[in-house]
């Protein structure tokens, strides 16, 4: 039998051409890859979800474009392994396959934790928005940012104070981000926030649970303003923690806007 030999067309590689401009490009990739997740879980040491991945790298001014298939071939060889404690080894791998001096990864995913109701211990999952923000440079070095995204419940303390009966209270949404010298539990940085929120959320109460949620949340009133200052108290107090960003926003239940505050600290 006659073998046949079958040789690979040779074919034009754009992307390396040289560009004319003169303009170096700080960030290029793929942005909004959905993919099946592996996350650290502290009470169950892992959970599966799935993610929204961006993924750069800086393009210098001699060259036209990336290889954007890359990124996907890279994801593909990381699958099963693609979690916080590799993130480091896969940035390093972005940049050297694409020849980058930097490389950057955003990840974002749903994570859930089982919740107990307060006073019957009913259970129910409660979803907390998650994001994961690494990079690395020849020049900086790793960087990494965990950001978490908690539903929260206050009640106004003006209104408790002038109103004869009750006190208007709304939903609000806290968004802390942080850097840290050791790794950090989702879930430490989830509770951090629900003890400084007038009262936690829960996915299910029953009738009982309703009012000791009402009633706690009423003998704790916070404006947004309380509630981003404890906050980063208890951020300023952690040793481990480098950096934090820090924003509440209330969606408030009797004005046609939200009431905000945000607060920024460098520790080190």
């Amino acid at each position: 039998m006659n073998s046949i030999c079958y040789l690979e067309p040779s074919i034009v590689d754009v992307q390396n051409r040289k560009d004319t401009r003169n303009v170096a490009i700080d960030k290029v990739g793929v942005k909004n890859v959905r993919y099946p997740l592996t996350v650290l879980d502290k009470n169950n040491g892992f959970q599966n979800t799935v993610g929204s991945i961006n993924m750069y790298v800086n393009l210098p001014r001699r060259f036209k474009g990336t290889h954007m298939s890359r990124f996907i071939e890279i994801l593909n060889e990381f699958h099963g392994n693609f979690d916080i404690r590799n993130l480091s080894k896969i940035l390093e791998t972005i940049r050297k396959k694409l020849d980058a001096e930097s490389a950057h990864v955003e990840i974002s995913f749903p994570y859930f934790i089982k919740k107990l109701s307060p006073v019957t211990k009913s259970p129910g999952l409660m979803e907390y928005g998650c994001r994961v923000i690494g990079s690395i440079d020849q020049r900086s070095g790793y960087d990494i940012v965990v950001e978490v995204v908690v539903p929260i419940t206050t009640v106004c303390p003006c209104s408790k104070e002038i109103s004869s009966y009750g006190a208007h209270n709304q939903r609000g949404i806290v968004r802390l981000a942080v850097r840290f010298d050791k790794f950090m539990w989702i879930e430490d940085l989830i509770a951090i926030v629900e003890s400084c929120a007038s009262c936690e959320v829960y996915s299910v109460l029953k009738r009982v649970d309703e009012k000791f949620v009402t009633e706690k949340a009423y003998d704790n009133a916070k404006f947004v303003e309380d509630v981003v200052r404890d906050i980063a108290l208890k951020m300023q107090n952690n040793p481990n923690i480098t950096w934090f960003a820090v924003d509440v926003e209330n969606f408030e239940s009797i004005h046609n806007h939200s009431a905000y505050a945000f607060i920024e600290r460098t520790k080190k």
